[in-house]
């Protein structure tokens, strides 16, 4: 086996354990989509040039709640923007790459990816093939999360209407932010971007509450972050 191969099963393997949240989350983005009147083609297409589990659902929620256009691509970039520090973090390992390769790369960096990959980079530095581990990892993600997209399609077209999983949306969120309670900071700033959300979907023109919620978070999250650091001093 080449060593090319053997980092790219490496990242398969190293990314399997991770999938299996993935699994019920691509399910429920399935359902979620059918059950909000998007047609099977369109929701497998999102999936494939969002490919983003979180940016996919609030896409979903923004537009069963009427947003605009620039709203919603506002909304999804946002939450997309963490792949900016994902290349950055990695860019030192993969700078020798073609342009072809860098934007193949790029399309499967996502989370569970990247957190296995950095670390095997790392580890492997030397190693001039060590980018096809981040391709099996990708590749495998992107693979399971289109799967269970699919899955959802047909669990979604056969629930009926009156049944409504759209209450799914927030449990998901919930669940994704059950480690964030542990720490003081995070419950404050939770309790606040909430609150902003809840109070300002009918007061904020354009349905543009998700933004503005969390631009006021991460502005207080910045002031709480450098008050305790200061504290600590």
């Amino acid at each position: 086996m080449s060593n090319k191969s053997k980092n790219f099963f490496k990242g398969i393997r190293d990314t399997s354990q991770l999938m299996i949240p993935v699994v019920p989350f691509g399910i429920i983005f399935g359902v979620l989509a059918i059950d909000l009147g998007l047609t099977p083609l369109t929701t497998i297409a999102m999936s494939i040039i969002i490919f983003g589990g979180a940016s996919q659902i609030i896409f979903l929620q923004l537009f069963s709640a009427g947003a605009s256009s620039l709203v919603i691509l506002s909304s999804v970039g946002a939450v997309n923007s963490r792949h900016l520090l994902y290349g950055t973090v990695l860019s030192e390992h993969l700078s020798d790459l073609s342009l072809t390769w860098k934007i193949i790369v790029s399309y499967l960096l996502v989370d569970q990816a990247f957190a296995v990959s950095n670390d095997h980079f790392k580890k492997n530095k030397n190693d001039k093939d060590k980018y096809f581990h981040l391709i099996g990892g990708g590749l495998n993600c992107w693979t399971i999360w289109q799967i269970t997209t699919i899955i959802g399609i047909y669990l979604g077209s056969i629930i009926p209407d009156k049944l409504g999983l759209t209450f799914a949306i927030p449990l998901t969120f919930l669940a994704l932010l059950v480690n964030d309670f542990r720490k003081l900071i995070n419950l404050i700033v939770i309790v606040i971007s909430g609150s902003i959300a809840t109070l300002g979907y009918q007061a904020i023109p354009f349905k543009a509450y998700v933004i503005f919620a969390a631009t006021i978070s991460l502005f207080v999250a910045f002031l709480l972050t450098k008050f305790v650091k200061r504290n600590y001093e």
